[in-house]
Formats: structure tokens, sequence, C-alpha cells
């Protein structure tokens, strides 16, 4: 189970570490961005659209940015440029990616202080475990020793008793020996 566990973390910390570096990348790009340019230099940008982790409202965002921007001015439109036109508009996308990166960089911390429990709690498992397996064998081997003193002790016992009786017959015969020895005599 830990094993799973451990893959899940790495593909999803991965997954979480790719998309952070994107967006650092993304606002690196945006951040630099002082003037209108052609959709290509916002690669970085676009290539946010293919992450996993982003929500289908920042795409939709993005793709709202990416398509003014590519937008070349035509015939009479072009005029002088309002001040801070671009700036306005790419500021709040920085802006939503920088949440989002905020967002992406918690919930990766989380995920590594989750992942970190996990692995600590596995390990208590673990060691509780093994103190367990130890504790059982040397129950057992205390249980083996003590019955292997009392069966000892067993032995002993009947061995003594197998004297005592062969004695006690012993003394019995020579008791009835020396009575009729005595009883001879005595007629």
């Amino acid at each position: 189970i830990r094993a799973i566990d451990k893959a899940n973390y790495d593909a999803t910390h991965k997954d979480y570490s790719e998309s952070i570096d994107a967006l650092m990348r993304a606002i690196a790009v945006l951040k630099k961005q002082a003037h209108d340019r052609p959709q290509a230099s916002f690669a970085q940008v676009s290539a946010l659209k293919s992450m996993s982790l982003i929500p289908q409202e920042a795409k939709r965002v993005l793709d709202t940015f990416l398509a003014q921007v590519s937008q070349e001015p035509t015939g009479l439109d072009i005029s002088a440029p309002e001040a801070y036109g671009y700036e306005f508009q790419s500021h709040g996308v920085i802006e939503m990616l920088e949440k989002l990166l905020d967002k992406f960089v918690d919930e990766r911390t989380a995920l590594e202080k989750e992942e970190m429990n996990s692995k600590h709690a596995h390990e208590m498992l673990v060691q509780d475990l093994s103190a367990q397996v130890d504790q059982a064998t040397q129950d057992r081997e205390e249980k083996s020793e003590s019955k292997a003193k009392h069966l000892q002790a067993k032995a002993d016992a009947e061995g003594d008793l197998q004297d005592t009786m062969t004695t006690k017959e012993a003394d019995e015969k020579y008791l009835a020996d020396l009575t009729a020895t005595c009883e001879q005599k005595a007629t």
C-alpha cells in the first residue's frame, strides 16, 4: 500500500512542480512585455492551457487574453495606443497567474506535508509491528524455556518417585524378612 501511495504522491508532486514552473515562466514572460508582441512570444502562456491542473476558468481567461494580444490593427484602426491599455490587460492575467501560482504552491506544500505524515505513520506502523513480532518471539521463547523446565522437573519428580517406590518396596521386604526372622527366633 505504501508503494502505491508513494507512486501517487510522486506523480501528483511532479504535476504540481511542472505546473508551478510553467506558471513562473509565464509570469516572467508577461512581466517582460512592455508592448504588443505576436502570439508566438506567448509560448509559455499558451503552454499553460495544456496543463491538467489549470482550472477551466483560468484556461478561458488565458484564451481571451491571447486572442486580444494576437489581434493586429487593420486599416483605420491604426492609431496611437491608449496609455497603459496593454499593461492593464496583462496585469489582470499576471494577477490571476500569481494567484494560481500561490494556490499551486500551497497545494503542493499541503501534499508534501500529507506525504510526510503518511510516511511517518507507515514507519510507526512498521516499527509497532516489528516490536509486536519481537515481543511475541520473546514470549514464545520464555514459554518454551518454562515448559522445558517444567518437563525436566516432572521427569526428575517421576524419577524420584520411582526411586522412592523401589526403596519403599525394598524396605517393606526387609521389614517383612526381619519380622519373619524375629518371629522365628522368638518361637
